[in-house]
């Protein structure tokens, strides 16, 4: 990744190139123009003084109430365009600050939804949050203000030392002498600055992680009263953000009144020096007067160069972390194969898989596994033998380490991955149910579906009865992640949401595992409808979801040990024998009578 920001922060500006040369050039003519009434001073002091200006005479007005309704017209004219200008560049930097805020979160947000589940296991949504809302938001701030200062700075210097140096070389030697030590100290500063404030938005990450953390796991705050313990870590972390705010206040803090010392040198010599060739006729009283008038305009404004130096680097810093994010190369770009929903037909082969999360040990080796198309698996096992990792990998959540998975014979790379995960219908033990209604969740990723199917659709997950009993029945809010509701009824919503999706191959992840067994029962009786014609996967803890299943498959450590259908099973007495046992609490014995 590239060390500087800017050169990346304008090459993401480039399709707005356009609009980025608009509002600088109406930066600089506006603060040309607001330079201008100095000169207008110095035109009307050699009026009065002098009784006419030659520059005014050579065209053609001689008399001072002509020249001076001249000078009338001009700065009329000169206050007319600066206002305008200064409408023009706050109209175009604010639309440049609002598209380049809008464009790069949904470009951020969309290369986030790119990127494999483990970039976000090994970080933190806090993190993220901070770098979509706080870092791009910094970015609007600098393109509303900071930009238009640096511009308008550099117009300034450039302008106004040009004209002194064109007046009076002397006086404008004098003009420049702290300009150097103003240059030096603000590249020190900003050196010195940049690391402090990347540690300021770490630490902001830091804290916006515990927040979100805390946020999500309230329930359990409460019914361990940690919300004192809590309070306390909030604290630290907030401590640690404060403390590396003030670390960088305290140095772009001292920038402003040092660089007033070189200003204030430089200001009384020009008074003194440039007084002096005016008194003894060396230059015009009316180009004193600019001189002097001018010299603020010119210094000054440098003191403000220490405050926008700290947005540019508070923007940098923000820069750094949302370009470093759309830099995060995505690793599993999908394939160019279509894969029409209608010719699926849901044969599924694990074919010598090995896999392994980062920095653990290898899960699965050498993993063979043919589903016939059409027909029911339960896959069982002990925690951590592999079930829901064969799901993510199906997904493509993962990369392999090695091996192939085929969905009719073509390997799942080669697919493309949208058609791949359109033909994959997940219910999971964690169901995740959005800030919205009831109808919208159950329709969620069949948008288009209508009212009829959605009802439909909650009528073969048995969940209608408990939806129609709701206060707005399908339009009730459920409330953040379903909170609203039991877990046996989010339960009941995921299913009917795959139900309206109808995939030919469905998965169902430890669907049962958290509910009673009346809703069990419920959506054992679903799945009775759900998973005829289509390739089902059923991974489970309760093997009385897996009984009928055509075909059951035991992991161990990421190995399969056994497989048959549930008779064949338990006349092994091998380990899915001891399973049941230890669920049904039969002994070894009855186990033979069964």
């Amino acid at each position: 990744m590239a060390s500087s920001p800017l050169p990346r922060l304008l090459a993401a500006l480039a399709p707005h190139r356009r609009l980025l040369w608009l509002a600088s050039a109406c930066s600089v003519l506006n603060k040309l123009f607001d330079l201008a009434p100095p000169v207008l001073i110095a035109l009307a002091v050699d009026v009065v003084v002098r009784q006419n200006t030659a520059w005014l005479t050579a065209f053609g007005f001689t008399t001072v109430p002509a020249q001076l309704s001249v000078l009338a017209v001009l700065s009329f004219v000169i206050w007319s365009a600066e206002s305008l200008f200064e409408y023009l560049y706050g109209l175009l930097w604010r639309n440049l600050a609002q598209t380049v805020q809008h464009e790069l979160r949904l470009e951020a947000y969309g290369h986030l939804q790119q990127l494999e589940m483990a970039f976000f296991e090994a970080g933190s949504s806090g993190r993220l949050l901070t770098i979509l809302n706080d870092d791009i938001n910094q970015l609007e701030r600098f393109f509303d203000h900071g930009a238009n200062e640096i511009l308008q700075l550099i117009t300034t210097v450039l302008a106004v030392g040009g004209a002194m140096a064109w007046l009076s070389p002397a006086v404008a030697g004098v003009s420049f002498l702290p300009i150097p030590v103003i240059l030096w100290g603000s590249l020190r500063f900003q050196k010195r600055l940049a690391p402090r404030y990347g540690q300021v938005r770490e630490k902001a990450g830091d804290l916006a992680a515990r927040l979100a953390n805390n946020l999500g796991g309230m329930l359990t705050i409460k019914s361990y009263t940690a919300e004192a313990w809590e309070l306390e870590r909030l604290a630290r972390q907030s401590e640690a953000y404060r403390a590396a705010n003030r670390r960088a206040i305290r140095l772009s803090a001292a920038f402003v009144p040092l660089i007033r010392f070189a200003i204030l040198f430089a200001f009384l010599a020009i008074l003194v020096i440039g007084g002096l060739q005016a008194w003894r006729g060396v230059i015009a009283i009316g180009t004193y007067s600019f001189l002097v008038y001018i010299t603020q305009r010119l210094l000054w404004p440098l003191t403000t160069l220490g405050r926008t130096l700290d947005d540019y680097q508070r923007a940098m810093a923000s820069a750094t972390r949302v370009l470093d994010l759309l830099d995060t190369p995505v690793t599993q770009a999908g394939g160019a194969t279509p894969l029409p929903l209608a010719m699926v037909e849901g044969e599924i082969r694990f074919d010598d898989v090995c896999f392994a999360y980062r920095e653990r040990e290898p899960l699965l080796e050498h993993f063979d596994l043919t589903i016939p198309a059409g027909s029911t698996i339960g896959i069982v096992g002990s925690t951590g033998s592999g079930k829901s990792t064969l799901v993510k990998l199906l997904l493509r959540l993962y990369n392999l380490s090695s091996g192939r998975i085929l969905l009719d014979g073509t390997p799942i790379e080669q697919l493309r991955l949208d058609d791949l995960r359109s033909a994959i219908g997940l219910v999971s033990q964690e169901v995740f149910l959005f800030h919205g209604t009831v109808a919208e969740n159950i329709a969620y990723g069949s948008f288009a579906a209508t009212p009829q199917a959605i009802a439909r659709a909650a009528e073969l997950a048995e969940a209608a009865a408990f939806i129609e009993q709701l206060p707005q029945g399908y339009d009730t809010v459920v409330g953040e992640r379903g909170q609203r509701l039991s877990g046996g009824q989010r339960q009941r919503i995921a299913l009917a949401r795959a139900i309206l999706k109808d995939p030919p191959v469905l998965i169902l992840d430890e669907a049962t595992a958290a509910v009673d067994n009346e809703t069990e029962a419920a959506i054992q009786r679903s799945l009775d409808h759900l998973t005829a014609d289509r390739t089902t996967l059923v991974i489970a803890h309760r093997l009385s979801t897996v009984r009928h299943a055509d075909c059951i498959v035991v992991l161990e450590q990421g190995r399969l040990i056994e497989r048959g259908t549930h008779d064949d099973l338990m006349a092994r007495g091998g380990a899915y024998a001891n399973l049941w046992r230890v669920q049904v609490g039969l002994r070894a014995d009855e186990l033979l009578q069964l």
